[in-house]
């Protein structure tokens, strides 16, 4: 065994030596497979001598010698019926030594006749006896497994090309549909080698080709074709390689663990405005991009070749220019594109307006990819190229699908050259999980999801407001537009702008319109960060915002651009608790645009419309009004200012009808209009109090997007915290919410100033992304109180830190926004004195940063 462990430990040595040295990535994974070879040779004769009725057979990637230096080493063991009893032992005893000396089998045991019931049961088990290969003992056995699991006999590569593609289908779907994934799996993603391992497979079946290059000898592909194909190949397999090596196992995943690393260790790095990193992962994306291309393609000649045995439809035609064959948009002639070049756009225009059609014949595809270099200048220039861009911009179906395409075939690069430079770039955040050109066109389809019916109950703020958007190409454009400048330096917004404005004129649309373009994409931010950042329940906050936004119809193309910027920065982050912020600071801005600018509402006159507003729902349920203002005389005019009537209601409701014994008393909602779930805690107030509650919501897993902290002046607190579970939902399994009730009045009636420790730890992502920490202070003058910004990493515990700080400081917590980008928390506290005074002194302010920097080192230290 030693011995055995040696000889794999130097092999592996030397293949990483030779990896340094340059040697052809293709030469190394043969280079495995012949040793794995030798070793399993050697270890088959030790255990069973010559035996005439048994075989070792590689199979799958092992099978086809493609091994990396991690990859499982995939065997079948064929064996005659009648031996199996005596050879039972010995084949045991191999593969626990197999297992043994360091690799990672997957093995099964088979008779012939195994072998055609499981593969005419299982593609998959199909796809792994067409790649195999006898390594040593019976051939005449081997050879019979061969025969009768032949296409002749079962799987027909009919029948296997349909299997084939079904899984295919069903494996991107797995991953998302989607290649561009902030850790795709190389293997797996669509893009990834599993891929052009299909057309490998396909191929084989249909054609006995044991090579890609015998594609080109059947007109599947170009030699400039099989040349692309077999270098992105290779450079999928050196990531590959190397992300094993690093791993120091079996790691498809290009996790952030590696990333850094690997990006190093290819050669790249950080620019001016390109990590390193960023590059590398580029690299990557415009790989699979070109390999998705590559599939799609030729696995539609397959279809035609295998499905339809190249009996394609008569030409239906179209226009001059495109015809239709069997489903599919073909090109009258081959020249259509040098004679024509503004058919390169037409081709998705034809694709909107011809919804039958169910894509584009591969040999159109091929040709749209060698004609593209005539989309230039002139091409840009050319008014039928502008006009027919901006008619696939207003064509009411098919936006989502012609984008995609247009992006996928390098037309839309091609066409706004600026665009060029967001294809397969990426973001090195969390917050960001797809690359800048896929989350654009993402974006897009977010916002024509909103003008489609069927979709209403999605979104149904969004799609009332959709329907009344006069020109919803206005809205396209910027989407399109928006991200535009990412990677190029300085304010993306601003560059982005200028940009938007310049296509915008030159596509005829109007000076006002072009406006209208520019200034979205300027302001695409501005409405997420005043929702998030910003104290929304706040008059003036509001009167701000509308002054800026200036009419309700720029507010309703900028509501609609948020939410689906938001959501297609990361799916995952969207919850109920965002889209309630931007629908009430939606509807907040609209009646103040309606009352008009010159007209602000006073903050007297808001609060006496939420409390004659209040009083009217607690009427509702029998509740005394002398009772209900007398509890009112004792809160501030923060806590109308801050809640809503229905939070106002809901609230004194709870105060009221609670026993007098009840101190604390905590009470949850499960859900409320701010898209959370309410807790609500009614306390005699304490120094440690908001430090202990966000430490047991912490502890319990909950995230907490909201706390509004308030002192009654009979020394109460009227507390309340909006909060979504782990999986970004709102809490409603009674249970759970008896749970959190529970533990919290537990927690908060306990005397001991003993802080409670939260134990989760760090996610593994956040550990990539290291953030510095940062405390600024600015005045609130107007609500007489001062705004601290904390920017840190996201960690566990970090409000019950910064709780226990404000304890030690003496400082009245009065409101807090809660915001997560990424690894990046931007959380914002409104505070003051224990006077309740605004904190002016600079040494309280420096006193204030220093601790909370000490206390986030020291739990970093700890972590």
């Amino acid at each position: 065994m030693a011995a055995f462990k040696d000889r794999l430990r130097k092999g592996t040595e030397q293949l990483f030596r030779h990896f340094d040295q340059g040697t052809p990535i293709a030469s190394l994974v043969l280079e495995r497979s012949q040793l794995i070879d030798e070793v399993l040779r050697d270890a088959w004769a030790m255990h069973l001598g010559t035996s005439q009725h048994a075989c070792l057979v590689a199979v799958g990637g092992y099978g086809r010698q493609e091994l990396q230096p991690a990859s499982d080493v995939d065997i079948l063991i064929l064996i005659e019926p009648q031996r199996e009893g005596e050879l039972t032992e010995p084949l045991e005893q191999l593969v626990i030594f197999l297992w043994d000396i360091g690799l990672e089998v997957g093995h099964s045991v088979r008779t012939v006749d195994d072998c055609v019931r499981e593969a005419s049961d299982d593609v998959t088990v199909m796809t792994n006896l067409m790649e195999a290969r006898l390594l040593c003992g019976d051939d005449g056995l081997f050879q019979r497994m061969r025969e009768v699991t032949g296409p002749d006999r079962i799987w027909d590569s009919e029948a296997f090309f349909a299997a084939k593609t079904r899984e295919q289908r069903a494996r991107w779907q797995k991953y998302g549909d989607t290649a561009y994934t902030l850790e795709p799996n190389i293997k797996e993603n669509p893009g990834g080698l599993r891929d052009i391992q299909m057309i490998g497979w396909v191929a084989k079946r249909h054609f006995a080709a044991e090579t890609l290059h015998e594609l080109v000898d059947h007109g599947f592909l170009t030699e400039a074709e099989h040349e692309t194909l077999v270098g992105e190949q290779t450079l999928l397999w050196c990531i590959r390689f190397a992300l094993h090596r690093l791993a120091g196992r079996r790691e498809d995943r290009l996790l952030f663990d590696y990333q850094r690393s690997l990006a190093q260790g290819f050669g790249f790095s950080d620019g001016e405005n390109n990590l390193a990193v960023e590059q590398f992962m580029q690299q990557y994306y415009r790989t699979v991009q070109e390999l998705n291309r590559l599939n799609e393609m030729l696995l539609q000649l397959f279809r035609e070749a295998i499905l339809l045995r190249d009996e394609i439809g008569p030409p239906v035609p179209i226009n001059k220019r495109f015809q239709s064959r069997s489903g599919f948009l073909e090109v009258t002639s081959p020249s259509v594109f040098s004679r024509y070049p503004i058919a390169l756009l037409e081709v998705f225009h034809i694709l909107q307006t011809h919804q039958e059609l169910e894509g584009v014949r591969a040999s159109t595809i091929r040709m749209i990819r060698e004609n593209r270099h005539r989309i230039d200048d002139n091409f840009r220039a050319d008014l039928r190229a502008r006009s027919l861009f901006m008619e696939i911009l207003r064509e009411p179906t098919g936006i989502t699908h012609a984008f995609r395409r247009m992006n996928r075939y390098g037309v839309l690069a091609a066409y706004i050259p600026a665009f060029a430079n967001i294809v397969g770039r990426m973001q090195y955040d969390l917050l960001h999980v797809y690359t800048v050109d896929e989350h654009t066109l993402v974006l897009v389809r977010n916002l024509r999801r909103f003008t489609i019916p069927k979709h209403d109950e999605e979104f149904p703020l969004c799609s009332a407001v959709g329907r009344r958007i006069p020109k919803l190409e206005l809205l396209y454009l910027a989407g399109l537009f928006h991200d535009i400048a990412k990677g190029r330096g300085g304010d993306h917004s601003i560059l982005g702008m200028r940009d938007a404005w310049e296509f915008s004129r030159l596509h005829g649309l109007s000076d006002f319109d072009s406006r209208l373009v520019a200034w979205l994409v300027e302001q695409h931010l501005v409405m997420s960060m005043t929702a998030q950042r910003k104290d929304i329940s706040d008059p003036e906050v509001i009167q701000a915002f509308a002054e800026l936004i200036g009419d309700p119809t720029r507010l309703d193309y900028l509501y609609l651009l948020t939410v689906a910027d938001a959501r297609a920065t990361n799916p995952e982050r969207w919850n109920s608790w965002l889209d309630a912020l931007l629908r009430e600071l939606y509807y907040s801005t609209r009646r103040a645009l309606l009352r008009g600018l010159d007209n602000p509402q006073a903050q007297d006159e808001l609060i006496a419309q939420k409390q004659a507003e209040s009083m009217r729902l607690v009427a509702r349920y029998g509740v005394d009004p002398e009772a209900c203002n007398a509890l009112w005389r004792k809160f501030g005019l923060d806590f109308f200012l801050h809640n809503s009537p229905d939070e106002i209601a809901w609230q004194t409701r709870q105060v009221l009808e609670a026993h007098p014994s009840q101190c604390p008393l905590v009470v949850i909602r499960p859900l409320t209009a701010r898209g959370g779930t309410e807790v609500f805690i009614y306390s005699r107030d304490r120094a440690n109090l908001f430090a202990r509650t966000t430490a047991t919501l912490d502890q319990m897993g909950l995230n907490i997007m909201d706390a509004r902290v308030i002192t009654t002046d009979d020394g109460m607190a009227v507390n309340s915290y909006q909060v979504l579970g782990p999986d970004g939902a709102p809490v409603d399994d009674p249970l759970q919410m008896e749970e959190i009730r529970a533990t919290l009045e537990t927690n908060i009636a306990e005397p001991l100033e003993t802080a409670i420790k939260v134990a989760r730890s760090v996610p593994r992502r956040h550990r990539h992304f290291p953030t510095e920490t940062r405390v600024t202070f600015s005045a609130d003058t107007p609500n007489q109180r001062t705004i601290m910004r904390l920017t840190t990493l996201d960690r566990p515990g970090l409000l019950a830190e910064v709780g226990a700080v404000f304890h030690n400081c003496g400082i009245r917590l009065q409101n807090a926004k809660i915001a997560t980008v990424g690894a990046e928390v931007d959380d914002v506290f409104f505070i003051t004195s224990d006077e309740a005074a605004p904190i002016t002194c600079e040494k309280a302010l420096a006193c204030l940063r220093e601790e909370i920097h000490e206390r986030l080192e020291r739990q970093d230290a700890q972590g």
